[in-house]
């Protein structure tokens, strides 16, 4: 068996890089400072979707500082698929860089818009409607495997299969926002999430 203080080092550093970027641009577009209204996301699902991510984070969190806590958890995955979980991971940061540098100063963590946004179609945009959703799930199947933790894994289903939900919403927020512009984006871009797209 393998030791595991490559990984969880390598978790730190993916951890570290994309919490920076996304901190970043989150900040970034917060400082227009408007507020941003979660009531049309639903409370009871707004709870639901933030409780999965504590999870999530409780799950990864658990494996990096108290491993013993966290062994029950672990599966067995062959070491040159955790290396190129640790690879994968890494270059997501550079995904979420582009989709979120790409996607200035619109970024929420809600379905809403904000008043002066701009429809972005540049970028990851370009071909793919939800990069983001995309990068999340391909950095928490990177994530799983790099940590070779079930519960990891679970927990970041469970997260995907919660913003799946949502999705529908978000875009009927899009096209509300936008019309028939968003409408022919949609025509012409895929969704990773969607089944119409």
């Amino acid at each position: 068996m393998p030791s595991e203080t490559p990984f969880r080092i390598a978790l730190i550093v993916v951890i570290v890089l994309t919490m920076a970027v996304t901190l970043y641009h989150r900040l970034q577009a917060g400082k227009s400072g408007e507020k941003i209204s979660r009531r049309e996301e639903g409370f009871l699902f707004a709870v639901v979707l933030r409780l999965g991510g504590l999870l999530l984070w409780v799950a990864t969190f658990g494996y990096l500082l108290f491993p013993a806590y966290f062994q029950w958890a672990a599966m067995p995955v062959p070491v040159w698929l955790r290396w190129t979980g640790v690879v994968s991971g890494a270059l997501c940061s550079l995904l979420m860089w582009w989709t979120l540098s790409s996607l200035g100063k619109n970024l929420t963590d809600t379905v809403v818009t904000r008043a002066k946004a701009t429809l972005v179609t540049h970028g990851p945009y370009r071909w793919v409607r939800h990069p983001f959703y995309l990068t999340a799930a391909l950095l928490m199947a990177s994530v799983t495997l790099l940590t070779a933790n079930w519960l990891i894994g679970i927990s970041s289903v469970a997260v995907l299969a919660l913003l799946a939900i949502r999705t529908p919403k978000e875009e009927q927020m899009l096209i509300e926002k936008f019309g028939d512009e968003y409408r022919q984006y949609m025509a012409r871009s895929s969704c990773p999430k969607c089944a119409h797209g």
